[in-house]
Formats: structure tokens, C-alpha cells, sequence
């Protein structure tokens, strides 16, 4: 599949494109990056890890009101990675969504990629009440969890917030996270739909859920069973992208509609 046809599958040519979830979110937006032609920031609303050095471009941290002048002195670079200058060292810290929006409008960037939640290094979570933190004007949602979790019992070492889950989903702590617990959990408005609209809404936002760390057959079929039972749960996404985020050519099969 080609750069271009990768960013087409993940609505991501152009505009805000969010990640949130868990299991993979900067992969997503990295892999997006690597790929695009065009002009693209990196930023965050939450706090987060600095990019890879092999993407390129000079990480700028200030605070929020001197962004844009920081912004603005480094030139036409391609790929330009931001945030608000934090308290721990190596740690990007959140940047305001309104910031984010207007950041993305006076500077021309072709697409801006925002790390939208945290999920504490987990496979699966679900939003607390003030997340995901999402900038005004959000083009796409791209909603992650990890195929790991998919089967295993539902607790701390797959999840994060497990009380949370347990109650969106219907089960009970220690019983299987099975496809049909985690397509509710991409189906709900409380769960990975959280904070994009109805499709009915005007200007919504566009959803495409990701399912990720698909590494062998059988983490494809539970894959496939939860994009299935999500798509029949939902009309606010027509796709379901099944990734493995770590090899060159990482999408192993789309679920739905092109």
C-alpha cells in the first residue's frame, strides 16, 4: 500500500487527526507522518514522549503564547514536532486544544497530528470524564486498542481504567476481554466514540477505529470478529483499519467499507 493510499484508509490527508485509545496512538500518528508529502505538525494534548529521531525535524518547546513565534523561525521544515515546555526532562507537556486549532490555521500545516489521551503503556482503556482532550475543529478520530488484549481477562496488565471498561462492556473484572466486550467498547459514545458527535451533526468528525498489533492469524481472527460486531453496533464509522504498526507495510486488512 502507498503513503498516499495509507493516508486516504486513515482520513489523514489533510486537517486535525486525533489518536486516542491505547496501544499504539503515536505509532499511528508516526506511521501517518512518515508517509505524508505534504507539510505536518506533531503535538499533543496530554503529556507525551518527543518522536522518533528518524522522522526528523527540531522539537520546539515553549510556552503556550510563544509557540507561534517559535514556531514561525524555523522555516518551511516538513515535519515539525511541538509542544508547551513541561517540568519533567523528556517529556513533551500538553498544549491547549484551542492552541492547537489556531496553531494548525496560521501556520498552513497540512495536516496536524495530536496524541489526544494517555493510556499508561496498556493494550486497551476507556476515557476518563475529561478526556480525550480533543482541539476544536477535530477533521478525524482515530480510535486505537491493541489485538493483545482481545481474549486475555480483563485487569491492569491489558487496561487501563478496568473498572471503567467493565462497566461500558458487561463484565466483570478477571473475565475475558472477548471481541464482543471490545466491540462495544469502540461502539460506545462513553467508550472510544467519546467526544466525536453523532454522524448526524453538522461539521462531525470523521471516525476510523484501528485495531492494532494484529500479529498472527489467530489475533486476526479476533480482530476481525470485533471490527464485524462493532460495524453492526454503529453507524458512526464505515471502516475498521487492522494494523501491525511494526513492519513496513502495516496495514493487514481493512473491515468494512472503502
Amino acid at each position: 500500500m502507498s503513503g498516499a493510499d495509507l493516508l486516504e484508509l486513515l482520513g489523514a490527508r489533510e486537517g486535525i487527526v486525533c489518536a486516542t485509545g491505547a496501544g499504539g496512538k503515536k505509532s499511528v500518528l508516526f506511521a501517518i507522518a512518515a508517509r505524508h508529502a505534504g507539510r505536518v505538525a506533531f503535538t499533543t494534548t496530554v503529556r507525551t514522549l518527543p518522536p522518533p529521531e528518524a522522522l526528523g525535524g527540531q522539537v520546539v518547546l515553549a510556552n503556550e503564547d510563544q509557540l507561534e513565534e517559535e514556531l514561525r523561525a524555523l522555516g518551511p521544515q516538513p515535519f515539525v514536532p511541538y509542544a508547551c515546555a513541561g517540568d519533567k526532562p523528556g517529556r513533551l507537556a500538553a498544549v491547549p486544544g484551542a492552541r492547537i486549532t489556531a496553531l494548525h490555521r496560521a501556520l498552513g500545516f497540512d495536516v496536524t497530528l495530536v496524541k489526544a489521551d494517555g493510556a499508561r503503556m496498556r493494550w486497551v482503556k476507556a476515557p476518563a470524564p475529561d478526556e480525550p482532550v480533543l482541539p476544536p475543529g477535530t477533521t478525524t478520530l482515530l480510535p486505537v486498542m491493541s489485538a493483545r488484549a482481545l481474549g486475555e481477562p480483563l485487569g491492569e496488565r491489558i487496561a487501563h481504567r478496568v473498572e471503567r471498561i467493565a462497566e461500558l462492556v458487561g463484565i466483570a473484572p478477571g473475565e475475558p476481554f472477548t471481541p464482543a466486550c471490545a466491540a462495544r467498547l469502540l461502539a460506545s459514545p462513553d467508550g472510544l466514540l467519546k467526544g466525536c458527535g453523532d454522524a448526524r451533526d453538522a461539521g462531525n468528525i470523521r471516525v476510523v477505529p484501528v485495531i492494532n498489533m494484529v500479529d498472527d492469524a489467530e489475533k486476526l481472527a479476533l480482530a476481525t470478529a470485533t471490527a464485524e460486531a462493532a460495524l453492526e453496533l454503529t453507524d458512526r464509522f464505515e471502516r475498521v483499519v487492522l494494523m501491525r504498526l511494526n513492519r513496513p507495510e502495516p496495514v493487514v486488512a481493512v473491515i468494512g467499507a472503502r
